[in-house]
C-alpha cells in the first residue's frame, strides 16, 4: 500500500472529505516529488498534485500518474485548489496544523469559499509517518552507509593542524561526493572545551586536545541518517577514559534493552541511571533519542517526559545517543540509529566502531 492510499484509508475511517497539503516534507512523503512551490490535494478517492512551470516536468516523470492527477494551473495555485474543492462538493477540509503559517491559513479561509478549514491533517499524516515501511528503511540504510563511510574517511583526514570547520566541511563534501543529496542537519564538529556544548558550532580554530565530537548525517531520497562519534585528540587520561566508557556502557545497555512494547520513557531511564550512578548526575541534559525520517527529529522520542503508554513498535526508527557534558571542560556523546523491523527485530543501522579512538 502506498503512502497516499494509506492516507486515503485513514481519511475514510475519520470521514474526512479533503486534505490540503502545503508542507514540502509531507508533499514528498505522499508523492515522492521534491519540490518547493505547489499543493497536494487529497480526497478519499482522488488526489491532485499542483506544480508550476519550474517543476512540472519533474512531476510528470517522477510522480505516479495512476495515483495523482498532475496539474500546472492556468491561474493562481489557491484559486485552482478552491476549484477542486468546489467541484467535489467539499464542505470541510483539513490543514496541517503543525506547519501551516497563520497568514496562509487566512488565505485559505478567504479563497476557499464555502469550505470550513479544520486542523487535523498533521496528526493524521504524522501518524502514518511514525511507522517506516521497507522502502523507507532501505533509504535510511543507504544514508547511514554514506555516513559510516564518511567517518572512516575522516579518521584519516584529522590531524592537529585541521580546524573544526575544515573537518565539518570534509565530512559534508565526502557525503555529497558519494551520493548524499545534502546533509540531514548542520554538521557538529567540536573539540576540547567546545565539546561540552551538545549542539556546539564548529569554529575556525585548530582542534583542541581532548574530546572531539562529530554529529552528522547524510540524506538519501529525502531520508536522514544521524550518527555521533567522539574521538580523542592526543592521549586520553584516566578521567577521559572513565567518562567515555560510561557513555558507551549507557548507550550499549540501552540498545540491548530495546524490544517491541518497551515504554519509550524506560529506554531513557536505563541509560540515565547508568550515567547518574557513575557520578555524572545532572550532566546528561538531553533526552536519550528521537525518531528519524524525512525530518531529522520525529516521533517517537526516548525521554522521561514521554507518556508511559507510548511504546516502541515495529516501524519505529530512533536514535540512541546518551552523553555527558562538563560545562567549560569537555563533553562526549555516542549515537546510533536503530530500526524496529516488521518482525520485531532490533536493527542497528550504524556500523562505525565505538571503541575509544585516539588520534
Amino acid at each position: 500500500m502506498s503512502h497516499l492510499t494509506k492516507l486515503q484509508s485513514a481519511m475514510k475511517a475519520a470521514h474526512a472529505e479533503a486534505i490540503v497539503v502545503s508542507s514540502e516534507i509531507n508533499q514528498r512523503y505522499l508523492s515522492g516529488l521534491n519540490y518547493t512551490d505547489g499543493f497536494v490535494v487529497v480526497l478519499p478517492e482522488k488526489a491532485f498534485l499542483l506544480a508550476d512551470f519550474r517543476y512540472i516536468e519533474d512531476a510528470r516523470t517522477q510522480v505516479d500518474a495512476s495515483e495523482f492527477e498532475i496539474v500546472m494551473p492556468d491561474r493562481s495555485m489557491l484559486s485552482y485548489v478552491a476549484a477542486i474543492l468546489k467541484d467535489y462538493g467539499v464542505k470541510v477540509a483539513l490543514f496541517e496544523e503543525a506547519t501551516l503559517s497563520y497568514s496562509l491559513l487566512e488565505r485559505f479561509k478567504k479563497t476557499f469559499e464555502g469550505v470550513e478549514m479544520q486542523s487535523g491533517a498533521s496528526a493524521m499524516i504524522d501518524g502514518l509517518r511514525l511507522y517506516k515501511d521497507a522502502a523507507e528503511i532501505e533509504k535510511m540504510s543507504r544514508a547511514q552507509k554514506l555516513t559510516d563511510d564518511a567517518f572512516a574517511h575522516i579518521l584519516n583526514f584529522i590531524n592537529p593542524d585541521r580546524t573544526e570547520v575544515e573537518v565539518a566541511l570534509e565530512l559534508e563534501f565526502f557525503m555529497r561526493a558519494h551520493g548524499s543529496e545534502g546533509t540531514a542537519f548542520d554538521t557538529i564538529a567540536v573539540s576540547g572545551t567546545q565539546s561540552s556544548r551538545p549542539h556546539g558550532v564548529p569554529r575556525p580554530v585548530k582542534l583542541e586536545r581532548g574530546f572531539f565530537t562529530m554529529d552528522f548525517g547524510a540524506r538519501v531520497d529525502g531520508y536522514c541518517a544521524d550518527m555521533t562519534r567522539t574521538v580523542v585528540i592526543g592521549k586520553a587520561d584516566e578521567e577521559i577514559k572513565r567518562l567515555y566508557n560510561t557513555v558507551l556502557r549507557a548507550q550499549t545497555t540501552a540498545i540491548e534493552s530495546l524490544r517491541v512494547g518497551l515504554p519509550c520513557a524506560e529506554a531513557d531511564k536505563i541509560a540515565r541511571d547508568i550515567i547518574d550512578g557513575a557520578g555524572y548526575k545532572g550532566l546528561f541534559g538531553h533526552s536519550l533519542g528521537h525518531g528519524v525520517g524525512l525530518y531529522i527529529h520525529e516521533s517517537p522520542r526516548f525521554a522521561a517526559s514521554v507518556p508511559a503508554d507510548v511504546l516502541l513498535a515495529p516501524g519505529h526508527v530512533v536514535t540512541v545517543e546518551p552523553g555527558i557534558y562538563v560545562e567549560g571542560k569537555y563533553g562526549c556523546r555516542i549515537e546510533d540509529m536503530i530500526a524496529v523491523l516488521p518482525d520485531g527485530t532490533i536493527h542497528d543501522f550504524t556500523k562505525s566502531p565505538k571503541e575509544l579512538i585516539e588520534l
